[in-house]
């Protein structure tokens, strides 16, 4: 019991410190933003931040906006961007219910060169675009039976019912592999592996079937977002883990439906959660080991949070309905470390890990596993370095909590 009042008081405590210490910039229309409904963001190569609103598309220098809409660009298919792009070539593609238009520099000037079912598309109505790891772009329909469309730069695919799920597909996240993964609006989530299709749903241990987004991290491990909260599945799919409450609900209210998911440099994932019978949302983080959250009274533009992308510098850009926002980048655990004189070592290991603080007592420790669950625990430690066994667990990426007085500090380590 000591042991959890040591670890909620201190998950307050480092809550409040993260949200009141962080710097939070709000802009809107007042500022030079197209519009204020803003529906999908991306962040280019130099780190121009691209916004798909409902009235077209505003880009962002760090100083000066450039905006795009019908009325100056008539190859505009749509002014309401439902899905923005920006690949790693320096590319900006946008989705709409009309097709795809791809921004491009000829010699009368930028333009928007449309794409439909006329050039390939498998349908016009886009609901994510996708970068794969060689380039392709891969379009994904949440329309009925639609599935994806795949581009390469010449020549257009697509994939479908019954490989895909025929409620279609909202999102496509990559595996270092080569495997793709795909969320479904209403069956789940999708597997190819170049040449088949597994499908996934709550049957075979997802949280829910309604899913929203989905994306690998840096350990192949697939986060889908869904109505319900997060299913992470380990890369071989035969470990679930669940996070339903990521950002913090007022009682007795826990859902915490997923919006997007990104991950940044670090390999923390973030996520966008909005309740749309409460009218409220906010922003959450995952270190390793706990769930961070910030909302309107921090500062965010607005409570119905709907889309987030992370720029070079692990800056957070998030997209409401009334705003974006600019989450000033968080310093990593490292730095955490660094500055509280703590030495953890050897790491990587197979055997045991030394704990040493030079001026503060080490209380108690939990170990993760790179899904979140909590694997050990020890507590009553009061001395300023401890050894902890890890000799009885797999090979692979783990995260320490640790607390030190009032406060918690996290660390990856790796279990030979």
């Amino acid at each position: 019991m000591r042991f959890l009042k040591y670890f909620l008081f201190s998950f307050l405590v480092l809550a409040f410190f993260h949200s009141s210490s962080q710097t939070i910039v709000s802009y809107s229309e007042a500022d030079g933003l197209l519009n204020n409904y803003v529906k999908c963001v991306a962040v280019d190569p130099n780190d121009n931040i691209w916004f798909g609103t409902a009235f077209g598309v505003s880009m962002f220098d760090g100083s000066s906006w450039t905006s795009y809409d019908q009325s100056s660009y008539p190859l505009m298919l749509s002014n309401d961007i439902k899905a923005i792009t920006a690949t790693t070539n320096g590319d900006i593609w946008i989705g709409t219910d009309y097709g795809v238009n791809k921004l491009h520099s000829g010699v009368s000037g930028m333009t928007w060169l449309p794409f439909t079912t006329n050039d390939g598309l498998a349908n016009n109505k886009v609901t994510s675009i996708d970068e794969a790891p060689n380039g392709d772009l891969w379009f994904s329909h949440s329309s009925f039976s639609a599935g994806v469309s795949v581009f390469d730069g010449s020549n257009w695919i697509s994939y479908n019912s019954p490989d895909l799920p025929i409620s279609g597909v909202c999102a496509t996240s990559f595996s270092d592999n080569g495997d793709i993964w795909f969320a479904s609006p209403l069956d789940g989530l999708a597997h190819f592996d170049g040449t088949n299709f597994i499908n996934y749903s709550a049957n075979n241990g997802l949280l829910s079937n309604y899913s929203t987004s989905v994306l690998v991290d840096n350990s192949n491990n697939i986060w889908l977002g869904s109505q319900d909260g997060m299913t992470v599945m380990n890369s071989t799919a035969n470990q679930f883990t669940f996070h339903t409450i990521m950002y913090t609900l007022p009682p007795p209210d826990t859902l915490n439906p997923v919006t997007e998911i990104a991950k940044d440099s670090w390999g923390r994932i973030w996520t966008t959660i909005y309740v749309g019978y409460l009218a409220e949302g906010g922003v959450a983080y995952w270190d390793g080991s706990q769930w961070f959250d910030f909302d309107h009274s921090d500062g965010i533009a607005g409570p119905n949070v709907k889309s987030l992308a992370i720029d070079s510098q692990n800056n957070v850009w998030v997209a409401t309905t009334t705003g974006v926002s600019k989450i000033s980048a968080i310093p990593s655990s490292l730095q955490e470390i660094k500055n509280m004189s703590c030495h953890i070592y050897p790491n990587p290991s197979s055997n045991h890990i030394n704990i040493k603080f030079e001026n503060n007592s080490i209380t108690a420790i939990k170990l993760f596993d790179n899904l979140g669950k909590t694997v050990k625990s020890v507590d009553e430690i009061n001395r300023l370095s401890t050894s902890l066994d890890i000799s009885n667990f797999n090979s692979g990426i783990y995260y320490l909590q640790i607390l030190v007085g009032n406060e918690l500090v996290s660390q990856k380590i790796i279990i030979n």
